[in-house]
């Protein structure tokens, strides 16, 4: 082979991997909310997570997808781990049917690749429309017509090196054949490297059909079969290689996902012989239906549908017998990938898998979640700057002032990170209430770092009344604890709203709470005009009592926009 062959080859490849990739990511834009919904519907029950994972994977081709989306509803909260483990299993199933599209539509006589340019005909001007659930459509259209234009020039450049009467091909295949189970683990390990160097479990299936034929023309179905045991278990690297720079939650799925696959190849080995001879018999049956008779025409043809059949049995076997077991496979991963319990190491995001962003629809629930711990966060901030403006104790006080500092460099490091996946996320088409969405929780990630830079501003004030030796007078202190009373109630509307899907929330409950504090502002600022009038305290303590009243109510003012920004209603 030489160069020339070598690159087109790797060109073809490529052509098939973008079409792969623009057809699942115009299915997902187009069913986005769709499937959000309905695995979010997903319950406890292990079997019905197995059927909505096969048929998320079987709709987008995409277990890799499938994955991500599922790790997203795990960081977000909306999946147990439990829950994802049992559509992981589903997702393996269906990522079986990427092989029978391209059995039955690109190497039986019926073939889509003679149809990709009228495909393409009608994809291309939808790109064009204005509504983009249709322009979704169009990329599917032109990505599926890719994909098969990328099978058909691979399998052109794979017939034109003749491997038939090719004795460098021929030598390689009977170098590695011998007989044993030395030749089925070293096919194993050629199909882990070659589905982490493709990075498509879809397009190292598409090569190992292409090679596949009779002794002499191609690799047999004994090795094909190994390969495809190779490639279930480079599809779980890849995903745990993406998984070292995510989270906790995106460690365990992934790790699930890993264990699953591993110890399917393990008992298929063991069995390796035998079920293939339960694969060819059941072949055999097949073939003398008048489907086989009509399809089955030379020994490749029957081979591939035998590659297909194994792939599809031998997960679903897999996936039965670990179904029962999906409680200790969350205790395990569990066990071996702990979380950080240590509050002081929030400035780590927590529920944003970074490097696995799937859609922009998809990745709406991981930056929620994120935010509504933000919530938590500056709330918690709020008792630090009360807890310090009652402490007698100077060493106490100190602990505060440090903390409230360290968590004021955690919200601006929170904010730049979310709004960075944020823009990330928006550089791609999305939906007019998506878009809302997003400018939505910019504008509150930003209110909310506000937030945390006024209580920092309450605690240098707070530290240096200390250091001056100036004192609130008991009114003072009441007063300003009546303020954060009402504060901290209007944290606790704002992040019950956090907490709900952003079509339930209402102005009500926040327009409520933020009157209550301007009337009390008021009230407060009356009667501290009318007190240094009367000279009831110094003007040291005046000023300062005056910035802490003033702070507290523009707390109360980004509290109420960031219910503004939840609900879309932000100018």
């Amino acid at each position: 082979m030489g160069i020339f062959s070598a690159l087109s080859i790797i060109g073809a490849l490529g052509f098939f991997i973008y079409g792969m990739k623009v057809m699942s990511e115009g299915i997902q834009k187009a069913a986005g909310d769709q499937l959000r919904k309905i695995l979010k519907a997903i319950t406890n029950n292990r079997f019905s997570g197995v059927i909505t994972g096969f048929l998320t994977t079987s709709i987008i081709q995409s277990s890799s997808a499938t994955t991500v989306m599922i790790v997203s509803f795990v960081n977000a909260g909306l999946l147990s781990l439990r829950q994802a483990i049992g559509v992981i299993m589903g997702a393996n199933i269906g990522t079986t049917m990427t092989a029978w599209i391209l059995v039955l539509f690109g190497f039986s006589k019926f073939s889509l690749a003679d149809y990709s340019l009228p495909i393409l005909a009608i994809g291309v001007p939808l790109l064009f429309t204005s509504r983009l659930n249709i322009k979704s459509v169009g990329e599917f259209l032109i990505g599926f017509a890719l994909l098969f234009m990328g099978l058909e020039l691979l399998k052109g450049e794979v017939q034109a090196l003749d491997l038939k009467n090719n004795e460098t091909f021929i030598g390689f295949i009977t170098s590695l054949s011998s007989p044993g189970y030395g030749t089925i683990l070293l096919f194993v390990l050629i199909g882990t490297v070659l589905t982490v160097v493709v990075q498509s479990s879809s397009a190292a299936m598409a090569l190992t059909l292409i090679f596949i034929g009779n002794e002499g023309e191609g690799i047999s179905l004994e090795l094909a079969a190994a390969i495809v045991l190779g490639e279930n278990i480079g599809t779980t690297i890849t995903a745990n290689l993406a998984a070292l720079i995510g989270n906790v939650h995106a460690k365990r799925s992934a790790r699930a996902h890993l264990f699953f696959n591993i110890f399917g190849v393990i008992w298929m080995l063991i069995i390796f012989y035998p079920f293939l001879n339960l694969i060819e018999w059941l072949m055999q049956e097949i073939k003398e239906t008048s489907f086989g008779q009509k399809n089955l025409v030379t020994y490749q043809d029957q081979s591939r549908y035998s590659l297909a059949l194994f792939h599809t049995v031998f997960n679903v076997i897999n996936t039965f017998i670990l179904i029962w077991f999906v409680g200790f496979i969350e205790k395990m991963v569990v066990r071996f990938t702990k979380a950080k319990n240590d509050e002081d190491e929030m400035f780590q995001l927590e529920f944003i898998s970074s490097g696995m962003m799937s859609t922009v629809e998809l990745s709406i629930p991981e930056a929620s979640k994120e935010v509504r711990k933000f919530g938590d966060i500056i709330a918690r901030m709020s008792g630090f700057v009360r807890k310090m403006m009652t402490e007698p104790d100077k060493k106490k006080a100190k602990k505060l002032f440090e903390r409230i500092t360290k968590y004021e460099e955690i919200t601006d490091k929170i904010e730049i990170e979310v709004a960075d996946y944020l823009a990330k996320a928006a550089k791609g088409n999305m939906s007019t209430e998506t878009s809302v969405r997003i400018r939505g929780m910019l504008s509150m990630i930003g209110d909310m770092e506000r937030i945390g830079d006024i209580f920092y501003q309450m605690s240098l004030e707070l530290e240096r009344k200390r250091r001056e030796k100036v004192w609130f007078t008991p009114e003072q202190r009441d007063n300003l604890l009546k303020l954060a009373n009402v504060v901290d109630r209007a944290f606790k509307v704002m992040n019950d709203n956090l907490s709900m899907e952003h079509t339930e929330v209402t102005y009500d409950k926040a327009w409520e709470v933020e009157k209550e504090l301007n009337t009390l502002r008021d009230e407060i600022r009356t009667q501290h005009f009318l007190d240094v009038e009367k000279g009831e305290y110094s003007v040291q303590s005046a000023n300062f009592y005056s910035n802490m009243f003033h702070s507290y109510e523009k707390v109360g003012d980004h509290i109420i926009n960031v219910t503004e920004g939840l609900t879309g209603s932000i100018e």
